[in-house]
């Protein structure tokens, strides 16, 4: 990793991105793992986790992990997520949290260094160049191991760096099969945005 030990740092997990990515490469990632590998690199100023959630249900399988999350050092940010039925009549759920973290990232921008971005979402290019006019640098992680990558060829043009899940996952992931008996569940399929 490329990352100064006297920079304050801020990650930015957009959940349904990594969850894809690290599940696309066949690993969980550990979240105690990853918030200790962080804090071992630089100061770490915050950890924040972005996910949509499906209000009505009984049990959201997501919840489990969202608790953990929050009770142990990680700043969860969620929003209900909406359900509709598309043209050809299957349900699709729609919880895009790409606002709520650039807005965050910009707000929390004087008090960080480098921001380490979870995802491979070319949305969020136009907040990654907004961040090094500020004098940020920008770490972007996904992947590319994938036989499609999945992350946009111009979100890691405009890092300044990018890495791999599945690198980071030597440190910081175990094999599904490895799993606890409570297991962090998956977090709810977003449709892509059509606005």
């Amino acid at each position: 990793m490329t990352i100064d030990p006297r920079e304050k740092i801020a990650l930015f997990i957009d959940g349904a991105n990594l969850y894809a990515a690290s599940k696309a490469i066949g690993v969980d990632i550990d979240y105690r793992r990853l918030l200790a590998e962080f804090k071992s690199q630089a100061y770490l100023l915050r950890a924040n986790y972005y996910t949509a959630l499906v209000e009505d249900q009984e049990y959201s399988s997501i919840r489990p992990l969202i608790d953990w999350l929050d009770y142990n050092g990680f700043n969860v940010v969620t929003k209900p997520a909406k359900e509709f039925t598309d043209a050809g009549g299957r349900r699709k759920i729609k919880g895009n949290m790409d606002i709520e973290l650039c807005v965050d990232a910009l707000e929390l921008a004087p008090y960080y260094d480098h921001m380490v971005l979870f995802s491979g979402d070319g949305d969020f290019t136009a907040l990654v160049a907004a961040l090094q006019r500020l004098g940020k640098r920008v770490t972007v992680v996904s992947t590319l191991t994938t036989s499609t990558p999945m992350i946009s060829d111009d979100l890691r043009r405009q890092a300044d760096f990018f890495l791999d899940v599945a690198d980071l996952a030597k440190t910081v992931g175990r094999p599904p099969s490895t799993r606890p008996p409570v297991v962090a569940p998956a977090p709810v399929t977003v449709a892509a945005d059509e606005d």
